[in-house]
């Protein structure tokens, strides 16, 4: 009875016990993990500051959790109702585990990570922006299978006859899903190619406006409205793209129409005056200016002009354009030289009065 009572005892007490250091565990979490972190740093000799930042965001959380199940662990070796070596249980702190690196991996890779710049400055990989997305959710996708396979094979599950299956209704997944592949691989064409970049300003046949985001199924793209626009990958690789940001200047070309009774100096002297105006504007590309007489149109004198801008911003172009059109008024108003406007005149011959003037009389009559 004794022993009885003594055993029930000592249960009570390796309970408590137990409950203890699994609580312990619990709450010191944050604070063993901040030690950890202030030890690899140290022993780093804090040369790891922007990789050991992006390490530490990545798997604080995760680590924390591992922290809690090494509680659990121990807490089960003490409590005395559950045996540590109980295979489900086992198969459970496993599971957790692996989900547990998992889940650091998994935001170790994201786009924002560093990982892929670190990469790309030590070995010059030349990873465009826009394909950081795309690896980033390569990796993360490739980390979830693998993490799901081990799990399910820990729990007893036949991955392999999984995936045969997957084999087998291959062909009904593809047809069925057919306009996600032509997406996806629009997105492998975009990015091998490279029309443009995230932040570029592009002109399709469906859209205008910067592209904000790359995904495997559709380009995101803001327009000057600032609507958000989704286009899928097949159909931007089927389009003409004209990427705006890839302009190395600006095009300004018009015709200046003046009236017929311009004298041939004064239309030489406007043209000579426009040209130096412009060869002296420091906004204007030097190479290409032309400034001609180019030919009669039925109410005026057509003047040709065809230059560029050094500048490829919209409001600096348009300020530029300003600045020519107001040159241009100020050398025609003191060349005395008059725009054309659409007019026309009606040239009456005196046949035709005399013709008219009988038909008026025959009505009198």
């Amino acid at each position: 009875m004794l022993w009885d009572i003594l055993q029930a005892y000592e249960k009570i007490i390796h309970s408590s016990i137990s409950i203890i250091v699994l609580l312990t565990f619990f709450f010191l979490r944050k604070r063993a993990t901040r030690y950890l972190f202030a030890l690899l740093l140290k022993i780093s000799n804090h040369t790891l500051n922007g990789i050991f930042v992006q390490l530490r965001a990545s798997f604080e959380r995760p680590i924390q959790g591992l922290i809690v199940i090494m509680g659990l662990y121990i807490a089960v070796v003490l409590f005395p109702y559950v045996h540590h070596t109980n295979a489900f249980f086992l198969q459970v702190i496993r599971s957790a585990i692996i989900f547990i690196f998992g889940w650091g991996l998994f935001h170790l890779s994201s786009s924002s990570s560093l990982l892929f710049t670190k990469l790309n400055e030590k070995f010059q990989f030349n990873i465009d922006s826009i394909l950081i997305p795309f690896l980033s959710k390569a990796v993360r996708l490739i980390i979830v299978a693998i993490c799901f396979s081990i799990i399910a094979q820990e729990f007893g599950y036949d991955v392999n006859g999984f995936v045969a299956g997957l084999g087998i209704g291959g062909l009904a997944f593809a047809l069925a899903a057919k306009d996600a592949l032509a997406n996806f691989f629009g997105g492998i064409i975009i990015i091998t190619e490279k029309p443009f970049t995230i932040d570029d300003w592009i002109l399709t046949p469906s859209v205008e406006g910067t592209v904000e985001d790359i995904s495997f199924r559709s380009t995101k793209i803001r327009t000057f409205a600032q609507a958000l626009v989704t286009v899928p990958n097949a159909t931007l690789a089927n389009e003409s793209i004209t990427n705006w940001s890839k302009m190395e200047k600006r095009q300004i070309t018009f015709n200046l129409r003046v009236t017929y009774d311009t004298p041939r100096d004064r239309m030489e002297n406007v043209i000579a005056q426009i040209r130096k105006k412009l060869l002296a504007n420091e906004a204007i590309h030097k190479e290409t200016i032309f400034v001609h007489f180019d030919q009669y149109q039925e109410n005026g004198l057509d003047i040709f002009l065809y230059f560029f801008t050094n500048t490829t911003d919209w409001g600096a172009y348009l300020q530029v354009r300003e600045e020519v059109n107001l040159m241009i008024l100020d050398i025609l108003e003191k060349e005395q030289v008059t725009i054309a406007l659409p007019t026309r005149k009606l040239f009456v011959t005196n046949e035709a009065d005399n013709f008219l003037k009988r038909v008026r009389e025959g009505e009198e009559g």
